[in-house]
């Protein structure tokens, strides 16, 4: 059976470069990076090498990136480390109310502690307003997190108003850029962030290796404790063959990125006009906010998003219902019901994600089986109520 993958929000595949990048280090270069004999200091230099690979993709200099075990080390190291730093008995933290988990949950547990948090609602679109952040701050405010692209709808959010609010404000600017890397373009000064998370699996490189930007002067109570390793920000033995891994993917994105994107773009377009025309009451989500050139949110009335994932499994197409970090959750999207939708709409929905393997064959695939697929499924739904064909 053919097999069409349009999840890469959820993983990507490890490009071929990458791999052959890392298996020096998973075979015969098993050096400890912190041992000082020349086994160990290649693998330091190896390190290093990809350090100044990750601060291109960020446009930042390599002493400001730290590696991680991925986005969710990431997003937890910076929120815990810079509330962790701050003074004073009152601390808040504003955030929004369509973050991944990593950091709602990091905030809500916050919140156990007796820290403030303000969730800033989104629009229908998708979109945060800059003057709710501003609204939202108080002279207690350690930190602002604001994602750059939704992971369910690829919107992307006005991080260079919401930074230079931050400034003005001298309140920390935290971004999860886990979604962003690799699609678009990520410049922390531009952008004015102090810290940014992103994850090499999401980007073609593997799983369990990430990288978190800190600007220069910003100080992070750690939340692992141990060796003196990165600057005593994140402690433990160097995963060296995965952080050679997210090196070389972060030098493949940024050297294909403006390429990639315009070519995904353009299949994306193609795929929703498609849907649009050939599924009645489909409708795009966050269709007129920026969004990342690869992700699109569809909602099909009448449908359970579940079973239409499975379905179209079955016919050789991988989707979503959203985050995969959720997965199996009984409650319906909080990115999507934060947004307005009914509960019913939201488990409606499903999200198809491109990536740099997809092809247009990939899409017209996709193309042949959706329509069908979801035809089928109202069928079998006692609340659908096929329409009339006009005589």
């Amino acid at each position: 059976m053919k097999r069409v993958y349009l999840d890469n929000n959820a993983t990507t595949p490890v490009a071929p470069e990458v791999l052959e990048a890392m298996m020096p280090f998973l075979t015969g270069e098993y050096g400890n990076a912190g041992s000082i004999h020349s086994a160990g200091q290649r693998a330091r230099a190896a390190i290093e090498k990809a350090r100044e690979q990750v601060a291109r993709l960020f446009s930042a200099r390599a002493a400001e990136i730290v590696f991680t075990s991925g986005g969710t080390e990431s997003d937890n190291l910076a929120i815990l480390g810079a509330i962790g730093m701050a003074e004073g008995a009152r601390k808040h933290i504003v955030a929004t109310q369509i973050e991944h988990s990593a950091v709602l949950r990091t905030c809500r547990a916050l919140e156990k502690e007796g820290v403030d948090v303000t969730y800033v609602p989104a629009t229908s679109d998708g979109v945060v307003d800059p003057d709710d952040i501003r609204r939202a701050l108080r002279p207690e405010t350690v930190l602002i997190s604001v994602m750059f692209a939704n992971n369910e709808l690829g919107t992307v959010q006005p991080l260079e108003k919401i930074g230079r609010i931050a400034a003005e404000a001298d309140v920390l600017f935290h971004t999860d850029a886990v979604q962003a890397a690799g699609k678009i373009p990520i410049d922390v000064e531009k952008l004015g962030v102090d810290l940014a998370a992103v994850s090499a699996h999401k980007f073609y490189g593997p799983k369990g290796v990430g990288a978190l930007y800190v600007r220069q002067g910003v100080r992070l109570k750690p939340i692992l404790f141990g060796g003196e390793h990165s600057r005593d920000k994140r402690p433990g033995t160097e995963n060296v063959a995965g952080i050679v891994g997210i090196g070389r993917a972060a030098q493949l994105v940024a050297d294909n990125l403006e390429r990639d994107a315009a070519r995904i773009a353009a299949l994306r377009d193609r795929f929703e006009q498609t849907i649009l025309r050939e599924v009645p009451e489909a409708r795009v989500n966050g269709a007129n906010a920026p969004r990342t050139p690869n992700t699109a949110n569809v909602t099909f009335a009448h449908i359970e998003g579940e079973a239409a994932v499975i379905a179209l499994d079955l016919k050789g197409m991988a989707c979503s219902t959203g985050a995969a970090c959720s997965s199996g959750a009984v409650e319906p999207s909080h990115v999507l019901t934060a947004i307005g939708m009914p509960p019913e709409e939201a488990r409606a929905s499903l999200r198809f994600s491109l990536g740099a393997p997809t092809t247009g064959a990939d899409v017209d695939f996709a193309l042949s089986v959706i329509p069908a697929a979801i035809e089928r499924l109202r069928e079998l739904s006692p609340r659908y109520k096929k329409p009339v064909a006009a005589t």
